[in-house]
Order: structure tokens, then C-alpha cells, then sequence
């Protein structure tokens, strides 16, 4: 299909992400998944730049681990096997130039699997401290079947109570789509 006439909650986000990443900045994707944001905020970083990717499942570790590998991009990525709950653990207040989340499930994985509300909001916290000042961080909400409508919830009830005076959150809803549509989000950090 023609991106140009049908953009992906994905395209969106990468979009904004490649007009506030650059060369030397450090990112964390709190969700690996299968790779696709980490190496795509890899080549954003550039040569002098830094990316720590987060996921809990092993699958989607060796995954990622192998996507970067076949893209030459080792010297400039981290994989770890942890919740993103825990990212401050790897990063110092104040140093992170953006954060990518995907809340779901991993694609082609176990439905069964899946982000949750409670860690999802503790890992939004934790990276909210993490980010610099005009830093940002982006959210994809995937829910759909029988799992995610929970966190859904909660992400859409957590995030109007940021501070207005500290972080704006735009979220970008698909109005005209069927079938449970990803909700990309915005967080930018700073008036």
C-alpha cells in the first residue's frame, strides 16, 4: 500500500522522532519488540550516539540483537533483558534525548504476553526523570482482542494528570479507522 495514502501510527512516530533525534543524542526504546525502533533511532544517533533497547521477552532480545547485527549497528546499541520499569537502573537523570514505547504485545509473538498498566505508568514515570529538557517520548497504544484495553485505560486516564507546566502530551487518534486502531503519543518535555 502507498504510505503517502495510508500512514501507520509507526510512520507517525518516526516521523517525529527524526525531527528531535540526532547525531550523538542517547535513546532508550523501553519496548524492543522485533528491532524496527531501535535500529531506526541507531541511525538517527549516528556514529557518536547511543541507544539502550528494554524488552522482557527472550524472542524479542535475540530478535533485536540479530536485526542490529545484520545492520552493523552493535558499537551503538544495548539489548537488555529487563522491564523498562526499570530503565533508570541504566540511564542518569536528565541524559535521554527521546524514549519509544510500543504497549502491546510482541508482533508475531504470544497474545498471551503483554505489556501492563502498573509497569507501563512506573516506566513512563521512571523515563519522564530520564529525559532531558525538550527531550520527548513516544507511545504506541495496541490493544485490540482480549488484551490491552486495561492499559489503554490507564495510559489514556494516567496521562492528562502531567504537569501541564512541565510536559504537553498530544495524542493522535485514528478517527476514521475500524478495529481498534494504535493511538500514537506524544510526551515533550519542557515549555
Amino acid at each position: 500500500m502507498d504510505a503517502r495514502k495510508h500512514f501507520s501510527a509507526l510512520q507517525i512516530i518516526h516521523h517525529v522522532l527524526e525531527l528531535h533525534v540526532g547525531h550523538g543524542d542517547r535513546c532508550i526504546d523501553a519496548t524492543a519488540g522485533r528491532g524496527k525502533d531501535t535500529l531506526f533511532l541507531a541511525n538517527l544517533v549516528g556514529e557518536t550516539g547511543y541507544v539502550t533497547a528494554f524488552d522482557i521477552q527472550q524472542g524479542a532480545i535475540d530478535s533485536t540483537k540479530a536485526l542490529l547485527a545484520a545492520n552493523g549497528m552493535e558499537n551503538r546499541t544495548s539489548v537488555i533483558l529487563d522491564s523498562h520499569a526499570n530503565m533508570e537502573q541504566y540511564a542518569e537523570a536528565g541524559t535521554v534525548s527521546a524514549i519509544t514505547f510500543n504497549f502491546g504485545w510482541l508482533p508475531g509473538g504470544d497474545h498471551n504476553v503483554f505489556t501492563k498498566p502498573e509497569s507501563s505508568i512506573q516506566a513512563i514515570e521512571a523515563g519522564l526523570r530520564l529525559l532531558k529538557t525538550d527531550g520527548i517520548m513516544t507511545l504506541i497504544l495496541y490493544y485490540g482482542r482480549e488484551t490491552g484495553f486495561a492499559e489503554r485505560d490507564a495510559l489514556l486516564a494516567y496521562l492528562p494528570t502531567l504537569d501541564s507546566n512541565l510536559y504537553t502530551v498530544v495524542e493522535m487518534p485514528f478517527v476514521n479507522r475500524q478495529n481498534c486502531p494504535p493511538i500514537p503519543i506524544v510526551i515533550f518535555k519542557g515549555q
